[in-house]
């Protein structure tokens, strides 16, 4: 894998869009190229490859259900269960909810053992109540004796009274969902109660408490289905399992990852995810902190934290030991001849002898570990504060800005989409880079080339997206304001292109990392990075700016090779320099 020079700068884009190409901006077709995904295959394919990551990039392997789909696909796998097997849609609902609502499962259950089947699930062929004398019978809970009309019971034919079976249905389903697998009260018995008695017997509010736990469970029981772990969300996903990235989207705009339900996390896989959410909430955190800015007090071994300049310690009540801070001995002990009250020889000479070595190095080993995760950890909190007002920037355009901006330009705001898809693509960079620093914080640290060619890749990444924020939010407010406003079209063929240009590199840094770098070459990377940014600075010295390249597989080709020419419409290298169009972006030349 060779990576190269990072994007051209702000100006750069701009310069590199003319007015000529505007017309080409309302179709996301033209801004689809790859950041620069060089090869050595022949022309023909390189194109046929860009055409199908174009469209894989924006193929869903998922679908999103609101309530309503959700109750019209748990009727559908009903209503085929109680068609095929001939049976009551009650009975065809235990089926599902015994087999986790899977159609398959139940069809491959029943046609092998009917009988075991109804057992497991409880279904029994109805049985008539028997009375002694056909007026009245016993209830088996109360033992008070009623009209037969005041009696009910489920198939097995066990006899309660109404109220005794409403108060025993009603409990089961206060307790929660085990409603939904209710059995006979007879102790041997193992009869389901039906969907039947249920509505006959119990208040409108048990019914739609019971119901509610039924749709759910079509959803928690599948394992094609997960909620969305949102708040206040009723919406679930369906999800293609084997079918690649787990980040999903909810019609709440949340997104998540299905495998694990944490917020979407690419480029980190899900245990790493799990270990620094832990991280960041354990206690040993709190531990650290203490052993590398506090020592125990020698009386009372209590923890105590130096805040003045002072090396004169008095511990707190009811201990109250004056000690040194340095060498924690007897404070009494300490003056003229030890150093004075500022300094402590003591404890130099000690520390030569090697009496504190082995609590210096524990000390300022976890000094050393606190400093290096408050470093990433501060930096993923930022990204995420970033983000989270990129979204509230991005709901503000949508509903106030984006009017005001299309009466101050004259212009349909069906054709202003290019500023939400630039805050949309700001919104998702800025998860991104947050992530990115949990993969840097876990990344082995004996894999020092591949760490410092990682932290080079992560302060592009951080470069690129500064330049399109900037751009969004600083130059934006100039066709925002009350003063004349020029240039429009230029501001919107920079913006688009900065959109695209930044969308194509954190893919291509997204793929790169999940694969943990395993193409590059850990050897020369660091010299790679250092010898690029040398080309880089003089590239921009001489024409004022440099030529992008960010590049998965193939061979290097440089923009000195007299048989390609670089696009300035997407800043691809491409192999002849007697083609017209580039293979890329197809913008011609």
């Amino acid at each position: 894998m060779d990576w190269d020079e990072d994007m051209q700068d702000a100006n750069s884009v701009d310069d590199s869009y003319t007015t000529e190409d505007e017309q080409e901006l309302d179709n996301d077709d033209d801004y689809a190229a790859d950041y620069v995904f060089d090869n050595d295959d022949d022309s023909d394919c390189a194109d046929v490859d860009h055409q199908s990551s174009f469209a894989n990039r924006h193929q869903k392997n998922y679908t999103v259900l609101k309530e309503e789909d959700i109750h019209r696909r748990q009727e559908e796998d009903i209503a085929k269960i109680s068609t095929v097997l001939s049976i009551p849609r009650v009975s065809a609902c235990m089926l599902l909810r015994q087999y986790k609502w899977s159609v398959n499962n139940v069809h491959e259950a029943w046609f092998a053992d009917e009988d075991r089947v109804r057992k497991a699930v409880g279904l029994v062929e109805k049985r008539a109540v028997k009375s002694q004398n056909h007026r009245e019978l016993t209830c088996g809970i109360c033992f008070e004796s009623y009209p037969t009309h005041k009696i009910n019971s489920a198939a097995c034919g066990h006899p309660y009274c109404s109220t005794c079976w409403a108060a025993y249905i009603s409990t089961s389903i206060n307790d929660g969902p085990g409603c939904l697998t209710l059995r006979c009260p007879d102790p041997s018995c193992g009869t389901a109660v039906s969907q039947d008695m249920i509505n006959a017997l119990v208040s409108q509010e048990d019914k739609q408490r019971y119901y509610r736990y039924l749709l759910r469970s079509y959803v928690e029981d599948s394992r094609k289905f997960k909620w969305c772990p949102a708040p206040g969300c009723d919406c679930a996903v369906e999800f293609d399992v084997g079918s690649g990235s787990h980040d999903v989207s909810c019609l709440c705009s949340y997104s998540f990852c299905w495998n694990c339900t944490e917020e979407a996390h690419r480029p980190v896989d899900c245990e790493t995810v799990a270990k620094w959410i832990l991280k960041n909430t354990a206690e040993s955190e709190n531990m650290n902190w203490i052993l590398a800015n506090s020592k125990p007090c020698p009386k009372c071994k209590r923890p105590i934290e130096k805040n003045q300049g002072c090396m004169h310690m008095t511990c707190t009540p009811p201990c109250k030991f004056e000690f040194c801070w340095l060498c924690l001995g007897v404070w009494s002990d300490h003056g003229e001849r030890t150093g004075g009250f500022y300094a402590c020889n003591r404890y130099e000479a000690a520390k030569q002898e090697g009496v504190y070595d082995e609590s210096e190095k524990r000390r300022e080993m976890a000094k050393n570990s606190l400093e290096r995760y408050t470093h990433y950890y501060e930096r993923w909190a930022t990204n995420q504060s970033s983000r989270q007002k990129a979204l509230a920037d991005l709901h503000k355009m949508q509903t106030v800005h984006l009017e005001k901006l299309s009466e101050k330009q004259k212009i349909p705001e069906s054709q202003l989409k290019f500023v939400l898809e630039a805050w949309s693509q700001i919104v998702e960079c800025r998860r991104v880079l947050k992530w990115t620093y949990a993969y840097g914080f876990y990344l082995p640290e004996h894999e020092l080339a591949k760490r410092q060619f990682f932290e080079y890749l992560q302060g592009e990444a951080e470069a690129n997206l500064e330049r399109l924020h900037q751009c969004a939010e600083k130059e934006l407010q100039n066709y925002l304001g009350d003063g004349i406003s020029e240039d429009f079209n230029g501001f919107r063929t920079k913006l688009a292109g900065l959109t695209s240009v930044t969308r194509n590199y954190f893919e291509n840094l997204v793929r790169a990392l999940e694969n943990g770098l395993s193409d590059v070459n850990s050897i020369g990377a660091s010299s790679k990075t250092t010898s690029s940014k040398c080309v880089a600075g003089s590239s921009k010295m001489k024409s004022g700016r440099g030529k992008s390249s960010f590049r998965i597989g193939g061979s290097s080709k440089g923009a000195e090779d007299p048989g390609s020419w670089a696009c300035d419409q997407c800043t691809y290298l491409n192999p002849s320099r007697s083609a017209t169009v580039c293979q890329m972006c197809s913008q011609r030349r």
